[in-house]
């Protein structure tokens, strides 16, 4: 059900553009005739919503975004149905996600990398906080702003961690590439789970590739169970030690191994940004006796 551009949803937000087209929805322009700012208009395709599983996690994003308000997750402002399907009205985000930046600059430098993993680790932070696991942390779920800010988004396979834990029959959900050991052998995710995604999200960051890329799925998940997490002085040799200890510590196999909290992440990742030992070019023995770089 396409809306028309000038139509009004809900008597609230006018619909501008149509604007893009995922998996899972429509994306529509709008502007919210009240408050008067630009939203982003999602509405569920037709034929996604047919799969009782891809309602509820569209509906699953609604409900539990909605309850976060932190200036690194996307904001979801509103939502409800038009003629009986489900729309969220949430921020409106211009750019690029992670993803898309990295099929364009391979790797990022070691500084962007760190401030956009700071931001990333205060999200989680907040969301574990209110009880959210988020399950499906990686590159293509952090847009980048104009002003450098990250914010999360696409918490639609996003879970209440009571309610994870409680659950007999979890589904196994999220991105091979960033699944967390635990989850692949059918525990419950925890805010550990997302540490580990987000380590692995780091990783690719400053290499501009992820840890274990093999061609089947199953492979990829059975290597983060039973395989050494590489090194990234593999692919970086000049990599901080504090910048491989704090990947290490994100990615271990036990998650009791791993930070406790995100909040501990974000408290690393803030020393490692304010040392500046961390960031000055390391030189040969022969750069330093000839000066050669």
């Amino acid at each position: 059900m396409p809306l028309k551009i000038g139509s009004l949803v809900d008597d609230r937000y006018r619909i501008n553009a149509r604007i893009g087209h995922g998996g899972m929805a429509e994306v529509y322009e709008g502007t919210d005739i009240i408050t008067k700012r630009v939203v982003a208009i999602k509405l569920i395709r037709e034929d996604v919503m047919k799969d009782p599983v891809n309602l509820r996690r569209f509906q699953n994003e609604a409900s539990i975004a909605a309850s976060l308000n932190h200036s690194n997750i996307v904001k979801v402002y509103n939502h409800g149905t038009i003629d009986g399907v489900p729309y969220i009205a949430n921020e409106y985000i211009k750019g690029q996600n992670l993803k898309e930046v990295l099929d364009f600059r391979s790797a990022l430098p070691l500084e962007e990398a760190i401030d956009y993993m700071i931001q990333l680790a205060a999200a989680l932070s907040y969301a574990h906080a209110h009880g959210i696991v988020h399950r499906d942390v990686k590159p293509d779920n952090l847009y980048v702003m104009g002003d450098g800010t990250i914010k999360l988004g696409d918490f639609g396979i996003a879970q209440n961690e009571i309610n994870e834990i409680n659950s007999i029959n979890s589904e196994i959900v999220g991105s091979v590439h960033y699944l967390a050991p635990e989850i692949t052998l059918g525990k419950p995710a925890t805010g550990r789970s997302d540490i580990y995604s987000a380590g692995v999200t780091f990783f690719e960051l400053i290499t501009g590739r992820v840890p274990f890329n093999k061609q089947k799925a199953i492979d990829i998940a059975v290597a983060h169970v039973k395989e050494k997490f590489p090194s990234v002085k593999k692919y970086l040799p000049n990599c901080p030690k504090e910048v491989e200890r704090i990947i290490s510590k994100c990615t271990m196999k036990n998650p009791k191994d791993r930070y406790e909290t995100a909040d501990e992440l974000y408290k690393d990742l803030l020393k490692l940004k304010e040392d500046p030992k961390n960031f000055k070019e390391k030189k040969n023995i022969f750069s330093k006796i000839f000066g050669f770089k």
